[in-house]
């Protein structure tokens, strides 16, 4: 499996179960590996630094708990501001 799969298996996890783990870790952040969550954090730094020390980078995803669309959708700019 291509790390984008099992990036998209991830996020096909946490869709499905976004209602019931909003429920249980709301605020908090998630890591999460193929169908199994493996961490609950209180920021998106300290999930990284724990999930790095026993799985490989690329192999996990961080996961904002929060409801709504707005909680796996991300807008990304390229745009270069000169002042």
């Amino acid at each position: 499996m291509t790390k984008t799969a099992a990036f998209q298996n991830e996020l096909n996890f946490f869709m499905a179960h976004q209602d019931e783990l909003v429920r249980a870790h709301r605020g908090k952040v998630l890591v999460i590996r193929g169908t199994e969550v493996v961490g609950v954090y209180s920021s998106p730094l300290e999930a990284y630094v724990n999930a790095q020390k026993s799985y490989e980078l690329g192999t996990f995803m961080i996961q904002p708990c929060e409801p709504g669309s707005e909680a796996y959708t991300a807008a990304v700019s390229s745009a270069c501001v000169v002042v």
